[in-house]
């Protein structure tokens, strides 16, 4: 999935340390993949450091939802769940990171919404009129925050993926089918062994070259990490 950061400079590395606290889901570096959302969040905060804004387009491996590796946390819609987690993340006596979340998924609370839930939070509006004033919505919004380290090896900035000789995925076709062949397992059990294995984490981290190794050298760890795991 190709995934937009809008901010007032061009994102080289993630530093999560730089991140505001007290966002809708907490800490972390946030991206969205409506382009045009991307870009209005890169005009206002361009604007505030009088310059004209930039979007920073990465990949995110969306396996990531799936892998069993990484926590995950995702709200299809404006839900009372949703509400509940955002408030627990702005509340001024909340950590910089008040769970402990990898990878967070859902709608954005923009500058009207966040004006209802601080009511809400107040106690000036209730919960029923809060939604009733969130009916009247029309623009759709998206984001992610990835809150860890781990989870920031889930995105890579698309300029600078690196010309390897496979591609993850690539790779991924051939152990994926030794796996059934030597374990007798069907094509949906072998897929989810791989992504979810520490060996898939460290093929998709450029850092650690494992892209360069024959896949049979891969497959050779991969087997013996599930023998470890047994």
């Amino acid at each position: 999935m190709n995934v937009y950061h809008g901010s007032y400079i061009e994102i080289d590395k993630i530093d999560l340390s730089k991140c505001e606290p007290r966002k809708d889901f907490g800490q972390g570096f946030y991206v969205t993949n409506i382009r045009k959302q991307a870009e209005v969040w890169a005009e206002r905060i361009g604007a505030k450091h009088n310059t004209k804004g930039v979007v920073t387009e990465f990949v995110f491996y969306e396996n990531a939802f799936i892998d069993g590796v990484h926590k995950v946390l995702r709200f299809d819609n404006y839900t009372e769940e949703w509400l509940d987690f955002v408030v627990l993340n702005r509340r001024k006596d909340s950590p910089s990171l008040a769970h402990d979340y990898d990878i967070i998924e859902g709608p954005v609370a923009d500058d009207r919404i966040s004006e209802n839930i601080t009511k809400y939070v107040n106690g000036k509006i209730s919960r029923e009129k809060f939604f009733k004033m969130l009916r009247r919505e029309e623009e759709p919004t998206h984001q992610i925050c990835f809150c860890t380290a781990d989870s920031l090896l889930m995105l890579e900035r698309k300029d600078n993926r690196l010309d390897i000789k496979y591609e993850v995925s690539e790779i991924g076709e051939p152990l994926i089918k030794q796996l059934i062949l030597d374990k007798n397992i069907d094509e949906t059990t072998a897929t989810d062994i791989f992504y979810s294995s520490n060996t898939f984490t460290q093929l998709a981290d450029e850092s650690t070259k494992f892209y360069l190794k024959p896949w049979q050298e891969i497959y050779e760890l991969l087997k013996q990490e599930i023998s470890n795991n047994k």
